[in-house]
């Protein structure tokens, strides 16, 4: 006898899905990035309009989709759009493309950032500590903790939209609140006049530093280049902003809510990015010595914080070795807070192909709870197999190919909506 099925139910408030985006948006990124950015660009001014030109980015994308989920309000997201502007062939594509890479493998880089904060408070938990080996294989214990992590969401997301709505409630409101308060520490305790100093009195040479501290000036070409670069960090920083497109049969009045929760969550959190990095630039000089101590945050700076952890050298900097306990427990609850709302919106998607006969057949069935609970599993599996595949690095450079194309895609799906509808 087949489980009775459930439907999905208008849950999802406007202050709901605002702190699904930026629950989903803010994750590990924004407390790491920065250093990788500033060994590309080499200069306080081209750091800044990195995130600048992110965050327009962020904005224009999410006022474009909120066009696309006022004319398709429905569970799905950008597959619906993408089916709806083109054909199924391209909606498949990417449908394959987000299972297989782009929410999973979020998903999992995410976990592992969690993992590896945890284990700043207990250290048991590393990357060195192996568990078991076969072969060319390795299970550590970062890995262990990541897995179990994404089971236990999957399992609270799995008994309703409620219980996942109020983690994404708590932990965003959470996070938002201390990235504030971040800020206004930075601002009225951590400011170095010496940092200041070197970081702005010439903040437009641009140059691309190598890990062991050699610099090499950028011509115009060069530094487009690298701008480009790095822009891969902080987008990945800055995405998922869509995916509370894909809830829309669970959200209320999801014509107007998708779209205000997409501007006024995009907008708070392009404006928190670049206000944290300016603070980090007036507390750390950008420049630093990669071979200094790392205890010794200020002579390494920016760039060659330990483990690229700027915002924990920074937190030290202002608080002492224990603001790199603070800044673990931040983190520990941003990379929560984020995956639970992104491991929430994804499987909606997969529903939506399974009932076009894109999918799996099993995944096209809401539990009694209202929700898609075989493809939350099967998100949750591939998701832990991810885990086990590489290090937050390479799981990022997996995803962000797959990201830019399909939004490009779809934005251009706007013009022939338009043309068409």
């Amino acid at each position: 006898m087949s489980e009775p099925q459930g439907h999905f139910q208008r849950a999802i408030t406007l202050f709901d899905a605002i702190m699904i985006v930026t629950g989903s948006m803010i994750g590990s990124g924004i407390f790491i990035v920065s250093a990788g950015i500033a060994r590309q660009v080499g200069s306080a001014g081209w750091l800044l309009v990195v995130w600048l030109i992110t965050g327009f980015i962020t904005l224009a994308g999410a006022v474009s989709y909120g066009e696309l989920a006022a004319m398709f309000p429905k569970v799905g997201g950008q597959y619906v759009y993408l089916r709806e502007a083109y054909n199924k062939l391209v909606a498949f594509l990417y449908g394959w493309s987000l299972f297989l890479v782009i929410q999973t493998g979020v998903i999992a880089a995410v976990a592992v950032a969690f993992a590896r904060f945890v284990g700043v408070l207990l250290p048991w938990f590393s990357e060195t500590r192996i568990l078991l080996s076969l072969g060319s294989f390795r299970f550590n214990s970062v890995q262990l903790l990541a897995i179990l992590m994404l089971v236990g969401l999957t399992w609270v997301n799995s008994r309703g939209v409620r219980g996942g709505k109020l983690i994404s409630n708590i932990f965003g409101t959470t996070k938002l609140v201390a990235l504030a308060l971040l800020i206004l520490f930075g601002l009225a305790l951590g400011i170095n006049d010496q940092a200041v100093s070197l970081n702005f009195h010439d903040m437009w040479r641009a140059a691309s530093f190598a890990p062991a501290g050699e610099s090499v000036p950028l011509s115009a070409w060069g530094l487009i280049g690298a701008i480009g670069l790095a822009m891969t960090g902080s987008l990945f920083s800055s995405d998922a902003w869509n995916n509370i497109g894909f809830s829309g049969d669970e959200i209320v009045r999801p014509e107007r809510t998708i779209v205000l929760s997409m501007a006024i969550g995009t907008g708070i959190v392009t404006a928190l990015y670049l206000l944290i990095n300016l603070v980090y630039l007036l507390v750390l000089p950008l420049q630093g010595d990669p071979a200094a101590a790392a205890t010794d945050v200020v002579s390494r700076g920016i760039m060659y914080t330990n483990n690229d952890l700027v915002a924990t050298a920074v937190a030290e900097s202002i608080l002492g070795r224990a603001g790199a306990y603070v800044m673990a427990v931040l983190i520990m609850i941003s990379t929560f807070g984020a995956n639970n709302s992104i491991i929430l919106s994804g499987a909606r998607a997969y529903y939506a192909m399974a009932k076009d006969g894109l999918f799996f057949p099993g995944m096209a069935r809401l539990n009694r709870a209202g929700v898609p609970g075989v493809a939350l599993w099967a998100q949750c599996l591939w998701s832990c197999g991810l885990c086990l595949s590489g290090s937050y690095g390479q799981l990022l450079n997996y995803v962000m190919f797959s990201v830019i194309l399909f939004y490009v895609v779809t934005i251009i799906g706007i013009f022939i909506l338009r043309r068409t509808r």
